[in-house]
């Protein structure tokens, strides 16, 4: 079956798969040698090969350019969103296989970890720790700890479902909320008022924009914890901003900002009840070979005559939870 990688950063590829999982992917299948670009696409260098490899940086194909493919029947992608790629393909009944669900394994492993820190009041409690004689109890803040408390997920899809399964193992009451309204049983105005711990998971919709605001932050709880590892987009930034300069009990742990970075001289740099990450929930170093290995295991099944576990289909882009 002769294979090729497709991707417009060949330093993604280097990184995600590596030259050892490219001399196995080499072993599979007839794999060109290098890494080629959609210019190659129209420039028909690959008008023979029927199966594509990549990562992120994979083009959306134009009409033209897939018809330089006319053997192409399968993408294996090793990484997660592929919206902004995956529809020509599936007009065309092009398979895709996606490494969305291996790339939520590091997302939820964050947030569970942010998570059981927020509920020991570990956050607070270390920007108060500043002298022996703020070390006592007495004079520091402690969380309520892991044991009945509540937590709310905002979202419903797969990094928060793994998220409410890691959670399984601790003594809580989880909150779901979908992010679709007539899916709820429960109120984003409920869940913030209630939890402790409120965690972002929306889908990347235009309709998401900014509905995490300040009033919902302001009904949080005394000493409440806010996490996003969703899209900064989500959340109403300045009104955040302006709650958290008022309840400087709150914390807010950002791990995506609107823009990434925030400006120049965004509050969140100052702000003591704000902690900044640098978008790393996500795979990074040594977890972006999982993704590999998945779209690599997919790519055998496949081989075989057999149906990935991780394709894409229309449905799902269009009913993101």
């Amino acid at each position: 079956m002769k294979c090729a990688v497709l991707c417009e950063n060949p330093a993604n590829v280097d990184y995600v798969y590596g030259a050892k999982r490219l001399e196995r992917l080499a072993t599979l299948c007839d794999l060109l040698p290098g890494i080629y670009s959609g210019a190659d696409v129209a420039a028909g260098k690959l008008i023979d090969v029927e199966v594509l490899f990549s990562t992120w940086g994979m083009p959306c194909l134009s009409e033209e350019e897939l018809d330089r493919m006319p053997k192409l029947r399968a993408v294996f992608y090793a990484a997660g969103a592929t919206d902004s790629f995956v529809r020509p393909l599936l007009a065309r009944n092009v398979k895709v296989m996606s490494a969305w669900q291996m790339n939520a394994i590091p997302v939820a492993e964050f947030c569970v970890a942010q998570i059981v820190l927020a509920l020991k009041g570990y956050f607070r409690n270390s920007r108060e720790v500043r002298s022996t004689q703020s070390w006592s109890r007495e004079n520091v803040f402690c969380g309520p700890g892991c044991y009945g408390e509540t937590v709310a997920l905002i979202g419903a899809g797969a990094i928060s479902t793994l998220v409410c399964r890691m959670l399984e193992t601790y003594h809580l009451k989880v909150i779901v909320v979908p992010s679709r309204p007539e899916r709820r049983t429960i109120s984003l105005e409920e869940a913030f008022r209630t939890a402790f711990v409120v965690s972002n998971h929306l889908p990347n919709r235009e309709d998401n924009i900014g509905v995490l605001n300040g009033r919902l932050f302001e009904s949080m709880r005394p000493g409440a914890v806010f996490i996003n590892t969703g899209r900064g987009a989500q959340v109403n930034e300045p009104e955040l901003i302006d709650v958290l300069r008022r309840r400087p009990d709150l914390t807010a742990l950002l791990d995506v900002t609107c823009p990434e970075p925030p400006e120049k001289e965004s509050p969140f740099f100052h702000l003591p009840n704000v902690q900044l990450s640098s978008h790393i929930a996500g795979s990074i170093n040594d977890e972006v070979g999982r993704m590999a290995d998945c779209a690599i295991g997919e790519f055998e099944k496949f081989a075989a005559g057999k149906e990935p576990d991780y394709l894409v289909c229309e449905s799902m882009l269009l009913t993101s939870r």
